[in-house]
């Protein structure tokens, strides 16, 4: 494990640190580099366990021991607190960064092998939404995590450290555009079930009292909910009954009743 100390911000082994806004993760690190960044040693712990490979490994002095044996071969660059402030633009509480190498997608087809439920992630752009569906998927038994072409990134460090690390414990991977998707499930005996507001929609517990045996629940995009090709390829159109003039749920909320009604039977 090569330790460099780096004084100054503006290094250029420092680059991948560098003001870590949610624009240049996506636009430019995740499609030009292939890279994450995991936050704190419990956080890059969980993604090596998870065959994950760390670049580097960003960290202040009185936190080196909490990375030596995470890293690998990777080097670790020992900073002072200030100079993490500066390349990220917040203070840097959990101690250690890392940039992550991201791994290939697999295919929709290996991630749905086996499975029997898979919750699909349409659009959701708030990482806070994705990663709490996250650890709703794991703790309320779902096998996989699908996710749209333009949903929010479950590796960008708020989703990760929202999902508690569950997005390096549950299957995901990344949807094709429908209706392409809507055959790939179907090719692999999902029934589709979309959790939306809408005319002659069938009540949850209707649904999970005779759910079929593989189901695919599909979660819109905050304010918008799921869009209109989305509807248009599932089997089944599904509401959570509401009261006290509200008319929704939270996403991530609404993944949870829905998740927990659709498995509890089976856990009991």
């Amino acid at each position: 494990m090569p330790i460099e100390h780096v004084a100054d911000p503006a290094d250029p082994r420092l680059a991948d640190y560098r003001d870590l806004t949610d624009v240049a993760l996506r636009r430019v690190l995740e499609p030009a580099g292939g890279l994450y960044i995991a936050e704190s040693a419990k956080v890059i712990g969980r993604a090596v366990a998870a065959g994950h490979r760390p670049r580097s490994v960003l960290v202040q002095e009185k936190w080196v021991d909490d990375v030596r044996d995470l890293a690998g071969d990777a080097p670790v660059y020992v900073v002072p607190a200030e100079v993490a402030e500066q390349l990220t633009g917040y203070q840097v509480h959990r101690g250690a960064l890392a940039a992550m190498h991201r791994p290939v997608a697999p295919p929709v087809a290996d991630i749905i092998a086996g499975a029997r439920l898979v919750v699909v992630l349409e659009d959701i752009v708030d990482h806070t939404n994705v990663g709490a569906a996250f650890r709703n998927a794991a703790a309320l038994g779902a096998d996989a995590v699908l996710v749209s072409p333009r949903c929010a990134d479950p590796l960008y460090r708020r989703s990760v450290r929202v999902s508690m690390g569950t997005v390096f414990q549950v299957p995901w991977t990344r949807l094709p555009e429908w209706p392409e998707a809507r055959g790939i499930l179907h090719d692999g005996g999902f029934h589709l079930a979309a959790l939306a507001l809408a005319e002659g929609a069938v009540p949850l517990d209707d649904f999970a009292a005779a759910r079929p045996e593989r189901v695919a629940l599909m979660l819109g995009a905050e304010g918008d909910g799921l869009s209109r090709r989305a509807l248009e390829a599932a089997d089944t159109v599904v509401t959570i009954p509401m009261a006290g003039g509200v008319d929704s749920l939270n996403v991530a909320a609404a993944s949870a009743v829905a998740l927990w009604s659709l498995t509890h039977d089976v856990r009991s």
